[in-house]
């Protein structure tokens, strides 16, 4: 085992990854400790509303006097390999190469993988005034079929991908004839992009308590499916204000819809029982309110009566303040030439347990069952893997005793003493497994060194001008013996392109890792790609 090599001199960085997200889909129930520390800090993850659009070329001919009729018909995969069917396009009649109109719309969040079957079908000419969603897709004829993730699309710097229609998985590949290609291609939609910022003020508000006056708050809420109101955000409450101005409001069109898309915004009394008094309520949409700004003027809030009317009362509603910002979004940083880089060093320490007994943290299952690291790895790279250009990994291990040499706290996993890179999760697996026979698990547990490796990475490729940012995933079982080496490591890093993911395993204590968390470590939004994030993920299913 060679030392620590970091790949300086050649500038070779890592590959995939961004800000320390854990997968979604691979961390299975347990990426609910990274969702919930997000969603707790006020982040509501890294993701863009996505429209998918659909062509096809040189479909076979299923027809005898006419051409192929198709539809393209999307599901989604899960992990378990089962398939839900999540959209149906409109029928293009007598075409070999369509150009479907109706477009898919869904959720791309960059923590999960999100596998996409699409099947095109050849719809029965008497089916054809019959709706698609009504199509018993066993009464049509199959096509071909292809799958991808959604990041291969989303990665592409043209956002279309095209891909080989084949028959339906089973079949063997040299029995396929010729099927056709589907081409699809992905925009982002701009409502992820924008956000508001609005200033509420009332005035005249009636007073609702019999000794003092009435304590307001406001709530927005957007309007679904069958009339129904969804709260999306909430003021504070104002103590004894008739005539209250409220801290600014946040929405994201995405949040509400559409900025024409209506909102009711409810003024109540607060009331510490939880029976709040309803003080007055419009029905505005963002398009709306912003007029009301630039007018500078209020907005009269009613109130329901028993004979169904509203009643209009002389309070009002103003906005004070009302602006919008566009955000650039994480796909707006990959398509502008961003590369993102993925390096993971893993804990070898003796507290692990001895690899050779079933009990250890890093025993290798004969039968094929992933240990704790192995799931880490898997989980969260395959995820990354697909923001990578060649999918040259560093891999570093820690805490153990190379053959032959004193204990090392920054080796390289493959066993070179002059490069730290393997070919993709894969190269990262095997190496590992490689290790743990080639070195004795030791001690102590520090971050230090494979957290100053990882910025020697970032800071020569920020020096080169490269647009690159790299991930480090750290994987361990025990509580740093180094924290305030790992903390002034970590601000030696921080004006590098470089965010760290520390993913704990096993049953140790790690109460230490969450006061360094919350004490000493900025926590920024994901959205923005070059900002410092620490994230410590306590996954006690590994």
């Amino acid at each position: 085992m060679g030392n620590c090599c970091s790949d300086v001199s050649s500038g070779a960085g890592a590959t995939a990854g961004v800000g320390g997200t854990a997968s979604s889909a691979a961390l299975g129930a347990n990426n609910d400790a990274v969702d919930y520390y997000l969603k707790s800090k006020g982040f509501n993850g890294l993701f863009s509303q996505i429209e998918l659009s659909f062509s096809a070329s040189n479909l076979r001919d299923r027809d005898v006097l006419s051409k192929s009729d198709p539809m393209v018909v999307v599901y989604q995969k899960a992990k378990d390999a089962t398939l839900s069917e999540v959209f149906r396009s409109e029928v293009v009649l007598n075409s070999l190469a369509p150009k479907w109109i109706k477009k898919f719309t869904l959720a791309y969040h960059f923590e999960t993988v999100q596998t996409l079957v699409f099947r095109v079908y050849d719809v029965d000419t008497k089916f054809q005034n019959s709706r698609e969603e009504m199509l018993k897709l066993d009464e049509q004829q199959f096509l071909g079929e292809a799958t991808c993730a959604l990041s291969e699309i989303i990665t592409k710097s043209t956002r279309t991908s095209t891909l080989e229609l084949k028959r339906k998985e089973g079949f063997a590949p040299q029995t396929q004839p010729h099927h056709g290609k589907l081409i699809i291609h992905a925009e982002e939609s701009l409502s992820s992009k924008i956000s508001t910022e609005i200033v509420f003020r009332c005035s005249s508000l009636e007073s609702k308590d019999l000794f003092s006056k009435s304590d307001p708050f406001l709530v927005v809420s957007k309007i679904v499916e069958h009339g129904t109101p969804i709260p999306v955000s909430k003021t504070e409450v104002r103590k004894n204000d008739l005539n209250p101005i409220w801290k600014p409001v946040f929405l994201s069109v995405q949040q509400v819809g559409s900025k024409d898309s209506p909102l009711i915004i409810e003024c109540s009394d607060f009331n510490s029982n939880g029976k709040h008094s309803l003080i007055g309520k419009v029905q505005k949409s963002l398009s709306d309110l912003e007029k009301l700004h630039l007018a500078g003027q209020g907005i009269n809030l009613s109130l329901p009566t028993g004979a169904g009317k509203n009643k209009v009362l002389k309070s009002q509603l103003f906005v004070d303040k009302f602006t919008e910002t566009v955000h650039h979004t994480f796909l707006e940083y990959l398509a502008s030439g961003f590369e993102l880089n993925f390096m993971v060093a893993i804990d070898f320490t003796a507290s692990n347990g001895n690899p050779r007994l079933p009990d250890s943290l890093h025993y290798i299952d004969p039968s094929g069952r992933l240990n704790a690291y192995q799931r880490a790895i898997v989980d969260v790279g395959e995820v990354l893997q697909f923001y990578d250009s060649d999918k040259r990994f560093p891999a570093w291990g820690f805490g153990a005793r190379p053959i032959d040499a004193p204990v090392s706290h920054c080796f390289n996993l493959n066993g070179s003493s002059s490069y730290s890179e393997v070919d993709g999760i894969q190269g990262i697996m095997t190496s590992y497994t490689s290790a743990l026979f080639n070195v004795s698990l030791a001690g102590p547990t520090l971050f230090g060194p494979v957290i100053n490796s990882a910025a020697m990475i970032a800071s020569a490729s920020l020096a080169q001008g490269s647009r690159k940012y790299y991930v480090l995933l750290i994987i361990t079982d025990g509580v740093i013996t180094d924290l305030q080496e790992t903390k002034d490591a970590l601000v030696s890093a921080s004006d590098l392109p470089l965010s760290i993911l520390i993913v704990g395993v096993g049953g140790a204590d790690f109460k230490e890792m969450e006061v360094a968390k919350e004490r000493h470590l900025r926590f920024l939004q994901l959205h923005m790609i070059l900002c410092k994030l620490y994230i410590f993920v306590l996954v006690g299913g590994f």
